[in-house]
């Protein structure tokens, strides 16, 4: 019982803590930004594909069109973003992260 309630008060410590609160601001600084950014470009896409159909027609090479190129950019956008959070996370959100843990998994270097 009394681990169980100790181990909450770390939690609750972390969770109050300056330092978490600065990782929890440097993800939403990243993930709220891209993810309106994605939507936004992903509602271009439909609407165009909706409403302009005479310009995503137009045929760039061959049979490819302005729909089709833009319907693969999707897919290269989706990996551009993920590749980008991973180098993100890696120098800014993962060495914070493992300060952290190692604190409360070691009790912290006081």
């Amino acid at each position: 019982m009394t681990t169980e309630a100790t181990s909450s008060e770390k939690y609750l410590e972390v969770q109050r803590s300056a330092e978490f609160a600065g990782l929890r601001r440097r993800i939403r600084n990243f993930v709220f930004p891209m993810t309106i950014a994605f939507f936004l470009w992903y509602a271009l896409y439909v609407l165009l594909s909706a409403y302009a159909r005479g310009f995503m027609s137009v045929k760039i090479v061959g049979h490819i069109n302005i729909a089709l190129l833009f319907g693969l950019l999707q897919f290269v956008t989706t990996f551009v973003i993920a590749w980008y959070y991973s180098r993100y996370a890696a120098k800014e959100i993962d060495p914070v992260a493992d300060k952290i843990k190692a604190e409360l998994d070691g009790g912290g270097a006081q």
